[in-house]
């Protein structure tokens, strides 16, 4: 099982890429906040835990996937490429450098089918409505998330990747709760310039710590 530590580091992921949350589901969860006739606060909650539940069960689907890794040396190959995509979120984050949305790409032809669905809770009108519409769209297209459930699946476990997924989600709770309820104050602040800088300049750091030098370094001196 994960320590404490590395599921901080999720939550802390989490935290660090609000900014970019709030641009990706902002729209949606302040039309729920600004919502009539419905409870607000609930129904908003309950939007965040159904696209958080849907970070957990993609981390879950990735990381059953661990079947496939027989060999330790694949094993460092996919935890290095995993850091690597730390990297990439930071850089993404901090806008240094947006290859990322070409994986979002990827995620254009799935979220084409759901979509359709998720449009028709529009306008949101109940709690459950607004749970159900979170759960679509938490497969909304997003580097962000992509790169997080890459790291994730390094755990090599289905319940260990969903719960890294989940603390992950819970990082960007916090924001996604009070940049729809409470004004644009928190949202003006995430989306400066320095701030972006700063979250991405942490996550890069954390993807350097967790490339595994010493299992890469024999790894390397084994093949070659």
């Amino acid at each position: 099982m994960f320590d404490s530590l590395t599921l901080a580091s999720a939550f802390l992921l989490g935290i660090l890429g609000s900014a970019h949350c709030i641009g990706m589901c902002g729209g949606i969860a302040s039309s729920i906040a600004l919502a009539q006739n419905i409870n607000r606060t609930w129904s908003l909650f309950f939007y965040n835990i159904g696209r958080i539940s849907s970070y957990a069960l993609a981390g879950a689907i990735l990381g059953s996937l661990d079947f496939l890794i027989e060999y330790a040396a694949v094993e460092v190959l996919l935890r290095t490429f995993a850091a690597l995509m730390l990297i990439s979120m930071g850089l993404y984050v901090a806008q240094w450098w947006r290859g990322l949305t070409k994986i979002e790409m990827i995620g254009h032809k799935l979220w084409r089918y759901i979509s359709p669905a998720a449009s028709k809770l529009l306008p949101v009108t109940s709690v459950k409505q607004a749970f159900l519409l979170g759960i679509f769209w938490g497969w909304l297209p997003c580097g962000l998330v992509y790169s997080t459930l890459i790291w994730s699946s390094a755990a090599n476990s289905s319940s260990e990747s969903a719960l890294l997924m989940l603390f992950f989600g819970l990082g960007t709770l916090p924001a996604m709760m009070t940049t729809s309820l409470l004004a644009s104050q928190l949202k003006n602040l995430l989306s400066k310039r320095i701030s972006q800088q700063i979250s991405g300049t942490l996550i890069i750091s954390l993807g350097a710590y967790s490339i595994p030098w010493m299992g890469l370094h024999a790894t390397f001196t084994a093949i070659f």
